[in-house]
């Protein structure tokens, strides 16, 4: 989805200063904030959707389509309809997520009939997913391979990969500063051979809340293992 994308900038930079109607809009949405990947918490500028769906049909159809006025229209259109579903969601003003910003434009992509290039949006995400989760560490499992633990009354290996990925996912999206190799570290060092399942979920839990005055979105990475712990 990079085609077309170094090109399509300045383009989609023009066109959301079409989309953004003055101050007025803006003031309209000083309530509302967004929350992104690294922890940092900004204005939400429903313009910057826009510059974001403009680039996505560029990357599909080329550089040409910006001076289409129907694709002109097909994003303002698009960008009102997600705003007003994040608005709608939190009517009195809030904090969204990027995820869930990017969810909707997916959604209304899709719903707006636009597959192709809702499609490559999907996959450009995923690239990028991939390469968040590719700069994690991998963590090699020394002496833990042959730890054991007790499952259901039965004493069985410990599933490290499985552990160590929970704790990756417990830490996905809440910023760089976040990371899934302490909180392993921590939680191997608080196991024993023959300890019980559920005691490796709560050293789990335990080791990412020591690190809550590091960074307070680990807040979160500890809030994950203790609602698949409730799950469980």
């Amino acid at each position: 989805m990079q085609t077309h994308v170094d090109q399509a900038v300045s383009d989609g930079d023009r066109h959301a200063a079409a989309v953004s109607h003055g101050q007025g809009q803006a003031s309209a949405y000083l309530a509302y904030h967004i929350l992104r990947r690294n922890g940092a918490v900004v204005s939400f500028e429903p313009s910057k959707i826009a510059v974001a769906l403009m680039k996505a049909f560029l990357a599909v159809h080329g550089t040409t389509g910006a001076a289409s006025a129907s694709v002109r229209e097909t994003v303002d259109g698009l960008t009102e309809a997600v705003v007003r579903a994040l608005v709608r969601s939190r009517p009195s003003g809030g904090t969204f997520h990027i995820e869930d910003v990017q969810d909707q434009v997916e959604l209304g992509l899709m719903r707006g009939g636009h597959h192709e290039v809702a499609r490559a949006y999907v996959l450009y995400r995923e690239r990028r997913f991939q390469e968040r989760a590719r700069q994690v560490e991998q963590v090699t499992p020394v002496a833990s391979a042959a730890l054991t633990v007790i499952d259901g009354g039965q004493r069985v290996p410990l599933d490290l990969a499985h552990l160590q990925s929970l704790i990756v996912s417990a830490c996905a999206n809440l910023g760089a500063d976040v990371k899934p190799e302490p909180i392993l570290a921590e939680t191997k060092r608080n196991l024993y051979d023959g300890v019980p399942i559920d005691e490796v979920y709560k050293a789990s839990i335990l080791a990412a809340r020591t690190l809550i005055e590091k960074d307070p979105y680990y807040t979160y990475a500890t809030a994950r293992p203790l609602l698949h712990t409730i799950a469980k």
